[in-house]
């Protein structure tokens, strides 16, 4: 009895972990069981290279890792959390949240290439992630739309203005535009549920982006 997966996807500070948490919780009051789930998976060995790459250890720029390495370094973290801890829950029949997923992957990576070259760069990552090495696919995939100069401001106060903590993908705006024209194009050709999340130079409230994605997600359950 498979279960549904659901993503939450966008740009970094953008609110997914407050929305994924937010999203499990009331799902959870409707009776649901419910794994809330998020990758990279930090606490777990498989992130190693995760790491290595975020913290510069392969270069300090995104684009010094190619877009084939730096996906396969993210999968494996995936495979072994889903071997390791939901994959039964999912399967028998629970609704996993997921903060990011294969599609932060589409978003990021597509960022590194052509636009020409996304189209085959896609099928080559879900063919190997849900099909290759097995994990399921989405059923509901939400994309949290925020501006790249919203979401540079939010993290530069979560970070409490120190810029050495951000990582080699935070520290790079030009990259997260980049990859926000990326994401816009996967969103619509990928059929996610897109929810604006600023209102002008501003975020709209949290309980109104709470408000759309729940939407979003039962339209699918």
């Amino acid at each position: 009895m498979k279960g549904k997966l659901i993503v939450i996807e966008g740009l970094d500070g953008s609110g997914k972990a407050t929305q994924a948490k937010r999203l499990a919780e009331a799902l959870a009051a409707e009776g649901r069981k419910v794994r809330q789930i998020t990758f990279p998976d930090y606490a777990s060995d498989s992130s190693a290279l995760v790491k290595m790459y975020l913290g510069g250890r392969f270069g300090t720029h995104p684009d010094d890792v190619n877009a084939y390495a730096a996906s396969a370094f993210y999968s494996v973290d995936r495979f072994a959390s889903y071997k390791t801890d939901w994959g039964a829950f999912y399967r028998g029949g629970g609704v996993v949240v997921a903060d990011r997923y294969t599609t932060s992957n589409a978003v990021h990576q597509c960022s590194k290439l052509p636009p020409d070259q996304w189209e085959a760069f896609l099928a080559w990552l879900f063919d190997f992630e849900y099909t290759k090495i097995g994990i399921p696919s989405p059923d509901q995939v939400v994309y949290l739309e925020v501006d790249p100069a919203v979401s540079q401001r939010l993290m530069t106060g979560r970070y409490q203005g120190d810029e050495a903590r951000k990582d080699i993908h935070e520290k790079d705006f030009e990259y997260l535009a980049r990859s926000q024209r990326a994401a816009a194009w996967c969103a619509a050709h990928l059929g996610w549920a897109r929810v604006a999340c600023c209102q002008g130079a501003e975020m709209r409230p949290i309980g109104a982006i709470h408000a759309d994605v729940l939407k979003a997600v039962k339209e699918k359950l």
